[in-house]
């Protein structure tokens, strides 16, 4: 029911992050671990990027773009607490 992906990967290649990712996440392991991810955790942005259209930082600096994504997180919640 999981995809069918093999990767072929010997000794000596530079394995990028993405592709280190895709093999974690066909395991068995990776695959439940995934799951609750799917459930807890992308809801979340679901939420916030589409739903609120607050899918892109207006601001500069990682210190302005963390007070922001706070801010979007503090909307997202008080309208859980709400409902």
């Amino acid at each position: 029911t999981g995809r069918q992906v093999q990767f072929l990967l010997g000794k000596g290649q530079n394995i990028s992050h993405s592709d280190r990712m895709k093999v974690k996440i066909d395991s068995p392991i990776g695959r439940r671990q995934y799951s609750k991810r799917l459930g807890a955790i992308e809801p979340v942005f679901g939420n916030i990027t589409v739903n609120k259209g607050m899918n892109k930082f207006t601001l500069r600096g990682q210190e302005k773009v963390n007070t922001q994504w706070q801010l979007y997180c503090l909307v997202h919640n008080i309208e859980k607490l709400r409902s």
